[in-house]
């Protein structure tokens, strides 16, 4: 199926134009790999690292046999041969002296053995000597996973001869057709050396592997150009030296920006020579990446990564976007969230005072945006009932999102730089804990334009720098509530503190900014949770990827109060994370009037009902069974199950639960309070809804979503959540040496209590 949809895309893609953006480089059916003598060799420039070499032909061949066209330009043929002739070499010299030496010459034999040196070996008598052997080893190769390759060897003049270059265009078209992959290198045995600034009008030169890659893939009119090197990619500055950012895509015009350094420890080419190659091929219609191929914990799925538009390498684009990238808004926003950190806490709730009076003013312009959403949602037909309902605001929305955003500037004024703890720890020196906010958040969420202003609220009064990424169904909305946000923000000069990442960018490529983003919060669906936590190598994730919630009804259990909370668990708000999708019944109420009243208030509500296996074995015809007791239905359906009493309740919870909030329903203080204390939830409830899990609900003001995390903030996640702490210590002078044996000053360790500054001045430290 992929191999017909590449076939369709290559026959309709006229050549000329590259592709704009990474997420488009899946489609690409002719691509160009070529792998840099750094890439090819070991350390030593002796051999070839072959455990290396075989994941690229592994992927190479992958993409073969998916159906798209390959192409390797290669270097190694050196590498390969100085091996093989210094082996020769010291063999020759060692049957030569053991020739000329007699029996009791042995041991002088020996020491001239040891000190024997190699001459310096001629670079084309190295090709010679390894070519046939590099090319033994790619057949070897791809023959594991049933590949035919074929070996073309090239000089300058096989591109500056028209007929010759009309000939190897021709060959290397045959090969592609009868699905083999050619293997193309210099024919460095006969090739000159390169000769400075000898291009041609309009023509690159083949002076080294990344110029005959260039070449190659403008001739053969590939979409895509991998340069594998021994370096991430490119940098503004020498990778290592200080202030080096790495750049991730780099456009026509921005070589002024580069400082280049050295040029790689093999072979004869330099970055410089790679981006002169890279820029070259982009202008012949030809899309590249510029990776690593060294780094072995990205070498055995590099190739592939790049071709389904992950954010590896440099990537070359002619199409410059109007807006910063989300590295530029990251540092921007890092910037002004400092700013906002510093302000007097008073100054942050006015900012949210007033995106909340925002709110309601403009309520007709996000309400027109919302509307526009919606209509186009429902027209597509993808979104289910719940992400529509999740998708739509009102005006009553609106307001409950103002008085929820005026709490958290209320809260906002007592809240950063708030001292946790004291101690003197000796005469003149004191030490303090103090909250600060814990940096740059990334919040990504779905459907749901209500999060924005909440989390931004919530950001604000915590002085964290934002970046918002939120799903494309709402970006009308989105649009509108984010210009209001900034708005707020200029109030006191921090417009950029809270980003709108409105790029391309993947989720996942998101999530790899680990020396960016300090936090990620996940708002959405289990899948977006969990994806995400995949993904988050080195940034840790606030969130919880799913909400099985429980209600346990107990044998003490009052009819009137499983009724109300039972209903309102599951049909307030079913699509919440929040909301009952397991129902727990103690055996003796089966076959009583409360079992019957319980089925019944389900049925009017249209609650369809999934049974439990030990629930089905009670009746002759049950319901549907469910598929899976740890199913988060996310609609107005549930699983019913028996359990003997409290105990076994728990431990169905304990093995089914997502640990976010379970209920018990009863009348037995001593049943509910072994239940509380046995529970290893988030939430607990006892005799209530487990729809009251909410950061509005719990007087927190807003939410940036709920926690079953065992470290840092657990539950709804308010402003608590959203800082950490750092120490302040104060002396006059004091050193370590002051406290030695023989040192004049003691430890104290004494406790002082805890004053808080009101005014926010030792919150600015």
């Amino acid at each position: 199926m992929e191999r017909d949809l590449l076939t369709v895309y290559y026959s309709n893609r006229v050549h000329g134009i590259s592709f704009a953006h990474r997420s488009e480089l899946h489609k690409a059916k002719r691509i160009v790999v070529k792998l840099g003598s750094a890439v090819v060799t070991r350390g030593d420039e002796c051999g070839l690292a072959l455990g290396r070499l075989a994941s690229i032909v592994e992927q190479v061949a992958m993409l073969q046999n998916q159906g798209r066209e390959m192409i390797i330009v290669t270097s190694g043929a050196v590498a390969f041969g100085k091996q093989r002739l210094r082996h020769e070499i010291l063999l020759s010299q060692s049957v030569r002296q053991a020739l000329h030496s007699g029996n009791g010459q042995h041991k002088e034999m020996e020491e001239k053995n040891r000190n024997l040196s190699v001459p310096v070996l001629e670079a084309r008598a190295c090709a010679a000597a390894g070519q046939s052997g590099l090319m033994a080893l790619y057949e070897a190769m791809f023959t594991q996973y049933s590949t035919c390759t074929a070996q073309v060897l090239v000089t300058n003049l096989d591109f500056h001869d028209d007929e010759k270059r009309q000939n190897l265009n021709s060959t290397l078209q045959e090969l592609l057709r009868m699905n083999i992959v050619p293997i193309i290198n210099t024919n460095d045995a006969v090739v000159p050396p390169p000769e400075p600034n000898s291009d041609l009008q309009g023509v690159i030169s083949i002076k080294d592997n990344d110029s005959l890659a260039a070449r190659l893939a403008v001739e053969m009119k590939a979409d895509l150009l991998i340069a594998l090197s021994d370096v991430e990619g490119l940098y503004n500055s020498p990778p290592g030296t200080d202030d080096a950012k790495f750049i991730d895509i780099f456009y026509p015009g921005d070589q002024q920006s580069i400082t280049y350094g050295t040029k790689s420890r093999v072979g004869i080419g330099g970055m410089e020579a790679k981006v002169k190659a890279a820029l070259w091929a982009l202008q012949g219609g030809t899309s590249v990446v510029i990776a690593n191929g060294t780094n072995p914990k990205v070498t055995g799925h590099v190739i592939n990564d790049i071709v389904e538009g992950k954010k590896v390498g440099t990537f070359f684009s002619e199409i410059k976007p109007a807006g910063p990238s989300v590295e530029e808004q990251t540092e921007m926003a890092r910037r002004s969230g400092r700013i906002l950190a510093s302000l007097k806490p008073a100054q942050r709730g006015e900012i949210i005072c007033r995106l909340a009076e925002l709110l309601t003013e403009r309520k007709d312009e996000i309400l027109a945006a919302n509307k526009m959403d919606m209509e186009i949602a429902v027209s597509a037909g993808r979104l289910p009932s719940a992400m529509l309902k999740r998708l739509s605001l009102s005006l009553a929305k609106l307001n409950s999102l103002a008085m929820g955003l005026r709490q958290i500037a209320v809260a906002a004024q007592e809240i950063v730089g708030r001292v946790v703890r004291r101690t003197r720890l000796a005469h003149g020196l004191e030490l303090e804990q103090v909250t600060v906010p814990i940096g740059v958040l990334l919040v990504i969420f779905e459907a749901r334009p209500d999060c924005l202003p909440q989390v931004s609220a919530l950001a604000i009064a915590s002085g964290n720098a934002l970046l918002l990424k939120g799903g494309k169904e709402a970006v009308n909305t989105n649009c509108v509530l984010h210009q209001l946000t900034r708005e707020a923000l200029s109030l006191h000069g921090v417009r950029d503190a809270i980003q709108m990442v409105s790029t391309r960018e993947e989720v996942e490529d998101l999530c790899r900014l680990d020396k960016l983003i300090d936090l990620i919060i996940p708002r959405g669906s289990s899948q977006l949770v969990q994806d995400i936590q995949r993904a988050a190598k080195g940034i840790p994730v606030l969130g919880h990827s799913e909400g099985i919630c429980h209600v346990y009804v107990d044998a003490d259990a009052n009819v009137d109060k499983v009724i109300k909370i039972v209903r309102d668990s599951k049909c307030d708000y079913p699509a919440a994370c929040n909301a009952m999708e397991t129902l727990l019944i103690h055996r003796d109420i089966l076959r009583t009037p409360m079992f019957d009243q319980i089925i019944e208030m389900l049925r009017k509500e249209k609650v369809r009902i999934h049974s439990g296996p030990r629930f089905a074995s009670y009746l002759t015809f049950s319901p549907s069974e469910a598929r899976s007791l740890r199913t988060e239905y996310g609609d107005l359906e549930c699983c019913l199950e028996v359990v003997d009493g409290a105990q076994e309740a728990v431990e169905h919870i304990h093995k089914y639960g997502s640990s976010h909030t379970d209920v018990i329903i009863t009348e037995n203080k001593e049943t509910a309070e072994q239940f509380l204390k046995q529970l290893d939830s988030a939430c607990v409830f006892w005799n209530t809804s487990s729809r009251f899990a909410d950061g509005y609900r719990f007087g927190l003001g807003a939410e940036v979503g709920i926690s079953t995390a065992r470290i840092h903030a657990r539950g709804p996640v308010g402003i608590e959540g959203l800082l950490t702490t750092k120490w302040v210590l104060r002396g006059d002078g004091h050193t370590v040496a002051d406290f030695s044996e023989s040192g004049r000053m003691k430890y104290l360790h004494e406790n002082l209590p805890v004053e808080q500054d009101l005014t926010g001045q030792r919150g600015n430290i």
